[in-house]
């Protein structure tokens, strides 16, 4: 699995002349409940990425660990990009690979917050690429991938945590960073009367409404051994779409 960070500029253009895919995880610093780690988002992203460029032999770009998490900065530890400044990263993330020859961008998502955001950019960067009349700029492509919203892996997680696994601190991310990190797994009395709502708005109302952070979730269910099947499914369902991703005219 080629890391762009650990490759040099010539092993990159030797790898263009036979491929224009990049992976780039993408995730968020933010609270995840009293067990869950604050760099939860960009940890799961992260793995499952690596994962997917070991299966296809892609390279894999330094993961955007600070996402859009305004709603989230109530809590001590969260750090957050406003949307336009986040779209603005990434349309410069992928102005600078479009000119080394990059085309396909399959971007693995660990946080849905940065959803909406991530598609305005896309918008933004084809525009972008057209007013500077980069080569091959019409060609580009990009295409999000969310690790937690894959079909195997949400069946799994229905089946195993049914309704407990919520919407946020979900046992199956918590799972998946224990699998990664399990020096690092946190214990804590948590309520079951968790709200399960799922309206957002500013952080304090966020607060409000999610004392602890969990949104109708119950992490204490994870274990690290549900974690790595979690990633397993994730990094086979991915590997695949990237492989039809980059068939696509």
């Amino acid at each position: 699995m080629p890391l762009l960070h650990l490759s040099t500029w010539p092993e990159v253009e030797t790898y263009l002349q036979t491929s224009q895919g990049i992976i780039l995880p993408i995730g968020s610093t933010e609270q995840h409940g009293p067990t869950g780690l604050i760099g939860t988002d960009a940890i799961c992203a992260e793995v499952v990425a690596k994962g997917v460029g070991e299966e296809t032999g892609a390279f894999v770009a330094p993961t955007l660990n600070v996402g859009m998490a305004l709603h989230h900065t109530d809590f001590p530890g969260s750090i957050s990009l406003r949307p336009s400044t986040l779209i603005l990263v990434i349309r410069d993330y992928l102005v600078s690979l479009s000119r080394a020859g990059f085309q396909k961008f399959f971007f693995i998502n660990g946080h849905g917050g940065n959803i909406a955001t991530l598609k305005a950019a896309f918008a933004e960067t084809y525009t972008t690429l057209l007013d500077l009349n980069i080569p091959g700029g019409d060609r580009v492509q990009c295409q999000l991938a969310n690790w937690f919203m894959v079909r195997s892996v949400m069946k799994l997680a229905h089946e195993v945590y049914g309704d407990r696994e919520g919407s946020h601190a979900t046992p199956s991310e918590v799972a998946l960073t224990q699998f990664v990190y399990p020096e690092a797994i946190k214990e804590a009395i948590l309520d079951p009367e968790v709200n399960q709502t799922c309206r957002i708005y500013g952080p304090q109302d966020f607060r409000r409404r999610y004392p602890d952070g969990r949104m109708g979730s119950d992490p204490s269910l994870a274990t690290p051994e549900m974690g790595q099947k979690f990633y397993q499914l994730a990094v086979e369902e991915l590997s695949r779409s990237y492989e039809t991703f980059l068939t696509q005219d």
